[in-house]
């Protein structure tokens, strides 16, 4: 069972469940700045596996990382209460990979909401290229200090919004990780691994709605061309519910309302 913290704790019982799933590298608690924007709900931050409380469990494949998140909350009791699961990056992939492909059930997941989650690469070429950079990361992350790796981890072309002092201030907090059990799920979760996704999700009943920091390139590109119900958040980057973490919250629980009023 995956670690797990109620970041806010609502008394309304008929307002659904926030489930947060947080980045490579991360924890639940990141979620908890933007959490604070959200007091009228429940909210929940899962560590996924190899992070945070959940350094111990251990993870091998998308499958088994979204069965964990579903038994997570299942043994939360959580099963039959109305759900709002909000991943960003990996947490993003890991919740779409689950919804995809029916891994959530019995949940009631009422709004599937991604920030920054890539749908899946479109060519064996590019799933080769990823394959071959996520196990040299995965080696460095295995056999160097941790806040080495990360002091380049950062200079990646995906965080060129984040100032030095960001940066600094990422490879300060996130070097407490222990590298075997990032190198471990970086692995099991690779988006080299990750089937393309968007058709599947456009498919399913769970609606979802994708958020994206203004000055996020990459991931902007990507949504505009997918046709998805989405939201920019201005004045950030790749991470935009830890940038701007009102912004968020409050998109976020704009779409969760409208959602709300269209199925009542």
């Amino acid at each position: 069972m995956l670690c797990s913290q109620f970041l806010t704790r609502s008394d309304q019982p008929e307002q659904p469940v926030m489930v947060f799933l947080h980045g490579l590298l991360g924890s639940g608690a990141d979620w908890l700045d933007c959490a604070q924007w959200l007091q009228a709900y429940s909210c929940i931050g899962l560590d996924l596996p190899g992070h945070g409380g959940s350094r111990a469990v251990a993870c091998h494949s998308l499958d088994e990382a979204a069965g964990q998140v579903r038994d997570s909350l299942t043994k939360l009791q959580l099963a039959d209460r109305p759900l709002v699961l909000t991943g960003y990056s990996l947490g993003a992939r890991i919740a779409m990979h689950g919804v995809a492909n029916g891994l959530f059930a019995p949940l009631n997941i009422r709004l599937l909401a991604v920030e920054g989650g890539h749908f899946g690469l479109t060519s064996t070429q590019e799933q080769v290229v990823r394959w071959r950079q996520d196990c040299r990361w995965a080696r460095r992350f295995r056999r160097e200090p941790v806040d080495a790796v990360l002091a380049d981890w950062y200079q990646q072309p995906v965080f060129s919004s984040l100032n030095h002092a960001q940066k600094q201030s990422l490879v300060h907090c996130r070097s407490d990780n222990l590298g075997s059990g990032v190198a471990a799920l970086l692995l099991a979760t690779s988006l080299a691994r990750q089937a393309y996704l968007l058709d599947t999700l456009k498919s399913q009943p769970v609606p979802m709605h994708y958020f994206y920091g203004g000055h996020d390139s990459k991931f902007s590109r990507m949504t505009n061309g997918s046709r998805v119900p989405a939201s920019c958040i201005a004045h950030a980057g790749h991470n935009a519910h830890k940038e701007q973490p009102q912004a968020f919250a409050m998109a976020l629980r704009r779409q969760l309302n409208q959602h709300l009023e269209m199925t009542q």
